[in-house]
């Protein structure tokens, strides 16, 4: 009996073994099966060739005296800004278009029917550039555009509130109707008599076009420099009594109240240049010098010389700090008189601490 159970037991190990050797040559088989099998074919991710970025600014300060005895004036001051940018890169196509816009009012207790600008400018940039098998250097096409929103005065001792309230008044009897007529004439000459000399800008009053064909030397991803030494260039006054002061071409066939054309055409060579530094996203400058000789009319002598600079802290997320600064050089605008011109750099600056909002791609450059 003894020998049957040994028996018997070694045939049921023999067994289990045998058993044991199957599972894990079938669970081999498995795993070798499951690695040969195809991959699953996974769709192509489809190439994103725009990149965008949009930030909005708003700030807004405020004075208020109340039996102040130092004296002076309450007043508000608002100021926004919009720069958004959209890129196109594909191959060795790029397309960068670029458009700012900020304005910014006064509004001061002692005149309080007045708001009197403190910022305003709109500016578009477009620039199509072709790579060359040298990577430093692009073919470049490129078109950018500069004017402000609103009017600018001189002085702002101005009578259009009496002319408003002539104008829109309903409540006259009917045999005051003449005499108000004749009130709001005179209100409306003398309106007209302030506004033609004390205007300084308004809208397309003047504005700057220019279409440019050069090379772009592009040596860092912050710096490139634009040489177009076909330019053309368009400055625009739609406002008659500004012509003479920006340098409009006389009309001779014109009548004596509008004797200038409309606009100043010329072409010329232009330099653009470009940097723009970042510190942890947070600390930034960037600035855009830019020089237009005219082949026409004194060459390389007479420059047009712009020269924009910006400087931003990010203090928090929705927080920040800007400084700006413009310079403008424009040898046909004339401060002076007709007989003793004046041609004189103007310059602005601009600090400002706002609230921020940024979308798309943050360091779009």
């Amino acid at each position: 009996m003894k020998r049957l159970a040994i028996i018997a037991g070694l045939l049921a190990l023999s067994l289990w073994a045998s058993a044991q050797d199957d599972a894990q040559k079938a669970a081999a088989d498995a795993a070798a099966a499951f690695a040969g099998a195809p991959a699953e074919a996974t769709a192509p991710v489809k190439p994103n060739y725009w990149k965008y970025s949009t930030v909005f600014d708003i700030g807004v300060n405020q004075t208020s005296l109340v039996n102040w005895a130092a004296g002076g004036f309450g007043s508000v001051t608002l100021n926004t800004g919009f720069d958004a940018k959209l890129h196109y890169t594909k191959d060795r196509i790029n397309w960068k278009n670029r458009l700012q816009l900020e304005f910014g009012f006064v509004n001061s207790q002692d005149k309080p029917d007045i708001l009197q600008k403190s910022n305003d400018r709109i500016y578009f940039e477009s620039k199509f550039s072709y790579n060359t098998p040298n990577k430093t250097l692009n073919w470049t096409a490129s078109y950018d555009f500069r004017t402000q929103f609103a009017d600018s005065y001189t002085n702002y001792d101005y009578p259009e509130k009496y002319y408003r309230e002539y104008a829109n008044s309903q409540e006259m009897d009917e045999w005051m109707k003449e005499e108000q007529q004749h009130m709001q004439d005179s209100w409306k000459e003398e309106w007209e008599e302030w506004r033609s000399t004390s205007i300084k800008s308004t809208f397309l009053s003047p504005a700057y076009n220019n279409l440019a064909l050069g090379l772009e030397w592009k040596p860092a991803p912050w710096f490139d420099v634009n040489f177009s030494p076909l330019t053309g260039s368009v400055t625009i006054v739609t406002e008659p009594v500004l012509r003479k002061k920006y340098g409009m071409p006389e009309n001779p066939s014109a009548v004596a109240i509008d004797p200038y054309y409309s606009a100043l055409f010329q072409f010329g060579a232009s330099i653009k240049a470009n940097a723009k530094f970042s510190i942890n996203n947070k600390f930034n400058y960037e600035t855009q010098f830019v020089i237009f000789t005219d082949y026409l009319n004194n060459p390389f002598v007479q420059n047009r010389i712009n020269w924009d600079n910006k400087i931003t802290w990010q203090l928090t997320s929705f927080f920040k700090i800007g400084v700006s600064t413009w310079l403008l050089y424009d040898p046909v605008v004339n401060f002076g008189t007709e007989e003793n011109p004046e041609h004189k750099v103007q310059f602005k600056d601009f600090i400002a601490f706002n609230l921020t909002f940024a979308f798309g791609q943050k360091d779009l450059k």
